[in-house]
Order: C-alpha cells, then sequence, then structure tokens
C-alpha cells in the first residue's frame, strides 16, 4: 500500500494533554491554506443550505438573484462553492507535506480567499459579467499555485491530483459558460461533472490515507487488501462515475455503474470498518468510503428506472463528499492545529448529524415518497447543524496559532 504521511500525529506526554504554559497569541488564519477554506467552507455549507431550505418552503426573500435560477445556483455552488473550498484548504495543507515545498500563505492565501468568498458573495446579489469572471478565476488560479509546489518539489506522482483540479476548474467555467448562454442542461451537466470530480477526490486520497490511519490507530488491525481489487478502483470509478455523465444508453450505465459499486464494495467489505469500534474519527472515514457503492448502486438503479435520479445524485454529495468532508476537516485541522487525533463530542456530534443528512436525503423518499419535501428539509436541518457545530467549534482553533508553537 503506497502511503502518504499526510497527518502525522503529534507526540503527547504521557498524560495525554498538550503542553503546559499559555497558548501562542496572534492571528493566524491564512498560516496555511485549510484554515480560511476549511472555515469558509463550512459556514458557507451552513447558510447555502438554510437558504436553499427556505426556498423550498416558499420563503422567496432568502433566493439569490433573479439572473441565477435557484436549481442551478444551489448545484454550482455546493460544488464548485463549498466542495471546491475544501479540496483547494487539503490540497494546499497536503501539498506542503507531500513535497516540503511551500503552498500559498499570509498575503497570497487571502487573496485566493478573498477571490473564493467574492464569487459566492457576487452569484448570489449581482450574477453577471464580473460575478462569473471572478468566480472563473478562482480555481485555475488555486490550480496553478498547487502545480508549482508540485514540480517544484519534484512530486510527479501527485500530477493527477493537479490535473483534476485543473479539470474542475474547467467544469466551473463551463458551468458560468453555458447558464450565462441560456443552456440550461449543459450548465446542470457541468456541475454534475464537478460532482465527478470531487468524487474522484475521495476515490484516491481515501484509498491512500483510510488503511494508514486506521492500522496506525488500532496496532494489530487487519485489514484484507487485495492487490487487483486495488488496482481496479480507481478505472473503475472512473468508468462508473463518466456513464452518469454522457449520453450513452441506460442499460450500459447501469452496467458501468454496477461493476464500479462492486469493485468499490469489494474494497470497503476488505477495509473492515464495522471493526474499528467506538473510534468517531476513525469509523467517520469508513463510512463516507462505503457511500461510494451506495451511490454508484443507486445511480445504475436510476438509469433503469427503478428509483428516482436524483437519489443518486445526493447519496454522490451528501453521503459520499459531505460525510468525507466532515470528516477530513476535522482530522486535518486537529493534526495542524497541534490537537491530539482524537474526536471529542463536539466532533461526533457533527459526523452522526452529517451522516443522519445523508440518510434523510437519500432512503427518505425511497420509503415515503409522499414526503419527499420533509425529508429534504429533515436533512437540511441536519447538515445545518452539523457544519455549524464544526464552524462554531473550529473558528477559534483555526484562527489562531498552532498550540505547539509549530509554523502553519
Amino acid at each position: 500500500m503506497d502511503t502518504i504521511p499526510i497527518l502525522p500525529a503529534r507526540r503527547m506526554p504521557p498524560s495525554g494533554k498538550a503542553p503546559a504554559g499559555p497558548p501562542p497569541r496572534g492571528f493566524a488564519l491564512f498560516a496555511l491554506g485549510f484554515r480560511p477554506f476549511y472555515l469558509g467552507g463550512a459556514v458557507f455549507a451552513a447558510l447555502a443550505i438554510a437558504a436553499w431550505s427556505a426556498m423550498l418552503a416558499g420563503v422567496h426573500a432568502f433566493a439569490p438573484a433573479p439572473a441565477l435560477p435557484a436549481m442551478f445556483w444551489h448545484a454550482h455552488e455546493m460544488v464548485f462553492g463549498f466542495g471546491a473550498a475544501i479540496v483547494v484548504g487539503f490540497l494546499f495543507t497536503a501539498g506542503r507535506a507531500w513535497t516540503g515545498q511551500p503552498t500559498p500563505t499570509g498575503a497570497a492565501l487571502a487573496v485566493l480567499f478573498g477571490l473564493w468568498l467574492a464569487g459566492r458573495v457576487g452569484l448570489w446579489v449581482a450574477p453577471g459579467t464580473v460575478a462569473f469572471a471572478i468566480e472563473a478565476a478562482f480555481l485555475p488560479l488555486a490550480a496553478l499555485a498547487f502545480t508549482r509546489t508540485l514540480v517544484r518539489g519534484g512530486n510527479r506522482r501527485n500530477y493527477p491530483l493537479a490535473l483534476a483540479l485543473w479539470l474542475l476548474a474547467l467544469a466551473d467555467i463551463a458551468s458560468l459558460w453555458l447558464q450565462a448562454r441560456g443552456h440550461d442542461a449543459g450548465a446542470m451537466l457541468a456541475c454534475r461533472a464537478g460532482v465527478a470530480l470531487v468524487t474522484l477526490f475521495v476515490v484516491v486520497i481515501g484509498g491512500r490515507v483510510i488503511p494508514m490511519f486506521t492500522t496506525n490507530a488500532i496496532p494489530g488491525f487487519r485489514l484484507r487488501q487485495n492487490r487487483q481489487v486495488d488496482r481496479l478502483v480507481i478505472p473503475a470509478a472512473v468508468l462508473g462515475l463518466a456513464a452518469g455523465l454522457l449520453p450513452v444508453p441506460g442499460w450500459l450505465v447501469a452496467a458501468l455503474s454496477l461493476l464500479a459499486a462492486l469493485v468499490l464494495g469489494a474494497r470497503v467489505a476488505g477495509w473492515r470498518g464495522h471493526a474499528v469500534g467506538n473510534r468517531p474519527i476513525l469509523w467517520v472515514l469508513h463510512l463516507a468510503y462505503a457511500w461510494l457503492p451506495v451511490a454508484l448502486l443507486l445511480q445504475a438503479l436510476g438509469a433503469l428506472g427503478l428509483v428516482m435520479a436524483g437519489l443518486a445524485t445526493h447519496a454522490f454529495t451528501v453521503g459520499v463528499l459531505g460525510v468525507a468532508i466532515i470528516a477530513m476537516i476535522t482530522r486535518t485541522a486537529l493534526g495542524h492545529t497541534g490537537r491530539m487525533l482524537v474526536a471529542g463530542r463536539t466532533e461526533t456530534a457533527a459526523y452522526w448529524l452529517v451522516a443522519a443528512a445523508a440518510v434523510l436525503r437519500v432512503f427518505g423518499p425511497m420509503a415515503w415518497p409522499a414526503g419527499y419535501l420533509h425529508w429534504v428539509w429533515g436533512a437540511g436541518a441536519c447538515w445545518v447543524a452539523g457544519f455549524g457545530l464544526y464552524a462554531l467549534t473550529y473558528a477559534p482553533r483555526l484562527a489562531r496559532p498552532r498550540v505547539d508553537g509549530k509554523p502553519g
């Protein structure tokens, strides 16, 4: 298994407590990429879904500017607003660990975060040429910064992640361009392509770190890893995700999606996530990855007309991405602020809330289709509570220097 030490655990004294002494003072929000983008992403995730839930309830005061259709705003912002912020924050942080080279910090990081924030505000209050231009600038600049870090460090094995970030930027630009020209279906397809690309980040990064995190935390834990399955995971995932985007017959979408579900399901079963016990910081990662075969199976069933097509989309967005994101933004924030890699009550509550949002949003409408909006509102409430709890708890941690006094 190829492993990368993204989040080295901090050595603690025998008591398990942080070193004695007053915590470092100062403002450190722009000391490393995860800080502003995790906080901004979490706050936006809560606010955006609260607004979307209000719109579905008929409260038009919470709708974006009339120039931007509400459904497109929701789809675009959850992948290119929320999802992209977390991806960029993670890659800027991990990229430094992978290469030993600097990633944007200080003023450069503040400018990039400002672009991201301006894009969110612009698309809400005054979508148009200026807002689209600001939004279209963020991901290419972030991709350029990340690519330069990999090139300077000679880290070729992560070039595919840089390529995926560039493709995410292209999908964002395409969605805006198509929407501006009235091609609503094409714009929504570009948003779905963005979901597929962020899902691939989960497939790749999760495949690297989840086994490592598990075996490091539980000495003697036995993973059943099959090299043939591991070799098939990425090709199968790419085919399965692409099948949901391309204009191909439903039977072919179902076949490719089912194949990917079986391969990823075999990996999940081999990782034995059910055996990690009462370790929330571990089981939440396994749970996020387990949503992958579930989402692909629902995509296959949707292609055959056996379930509502939108259920697979939300299995990917709320199940895979939502659970994976809350898992990683807690774990990486703990490690990179110098704290113990242990999920407390706040983190565990956030995990359960986002996990509940996924179950309600995906399986609720299957159980009671007539109560569709009630399931959506229930899922939205859990989502807002989960990411809102993270934002409130982690805001001071992300804004202050590491508790161990180290840089970053």
